[in-house]
């Protein structure tokens, strides 16, 4: 009688398999079975999708985007108040949490009111106070941001009563740079220097305002550092 013998390996044991006719055998180290054409096709099928489903790809592990901040003055900020205060409190992490954040969405709120962007004017802010630790010429209790009017001993800068009205100051010097003499400011004018820079500058990105900024000639870098480590922070 004609007969056909194959075998394959599975967990680790050999499996024979003898054809006589309709019926196969096969074998394992210790037991003989007997089983139809019918049972073997259907332990085969079953060995391959055992087989198949070792066999799944991984899928692809996601990396977050970071955020991308506009250097446009006039673009809508992208961070919300949590994140400015996160960024803030990875630089100064001895400040108050509960403060930073509610600071950061003050920054927020007076830019959304004249079409500034949160980001950049934050990102000053944090560059100009390092981080709220002051220690220039400007003291805390002035409540100002960005520098306005410190120029010597003599001329330390401008002083405002409240944080609100310190943090509108300077979103106000920003607009006076970023919009021409016909656009008007939404809310109550409180820059002592807004009118002649209103009149004499104009800016679009961080770069060019920064160039009238200030003196210093690596001042735009300094912010542009500042922005781009607040853009990886979000990874």
């Amino acid at each position: 009688m004609q007969k056909i013998v194959f075998f394959f390996i599975f967990s680790g044991k050999i499996f024979v398999f003898i054809s006589f006719s309709p019926m196969f055998m096969y074998m394992k180290p210790t037991k003989v079975h007997f089983v139809t054409v019918k049972t073997l096709a259907a332990l085969l099928i079953t060995l391959i999708l055992i087989a198949l489903a070792g066999c799944k790809t991984v899928p692809e592990e996601q990396h977050p985007e970071p955020v991308h901040i506009s250097r446009n003055l006039t673009d809508p900020g992208r961070f919300s108040a949590q994140q400015l205060a996160d960024f803030f409190l990875s630089q100064n992490p001895d400040h108050d949490a509960n403060h930073i954040l509610a600071f950061a969405q003050l920054y927020i709120t007076e830019a959304a009111m004249e079409n500034i962007n949160s980001d950049i004017a934050f990102a000053q802010m944090c560059h100009e106070t390092g981080f709220l630790r002051f220690g220039g010429l400007i003291q805390s209790e002035w409540h100002n941001y960005c520098g306005l009017g410190a120029i010597s001993a003599e001329q330390p800068g401008c002083i405002f009563e409240t944080e609100q009205l310190g943090v509108r100051a300077h979103i106000q010097h920003i607009q006076a740079y970023a919009t021409t003499e016909d656009v008007a400011l939404n809310n109550e004018l409180v820059d002592p220097r807004y009118s002649w820079v209103h009149k004499t500058k104009y800016a679009v990105t961080l770069q060019e305002m920064a160039a009238s900024w200030a003196t210093n000639p690596a001042y735009a870098e300094s912010l542009e550092g500042l922005l781009q480590r607040m853009e990886a922070s979000t990874l």
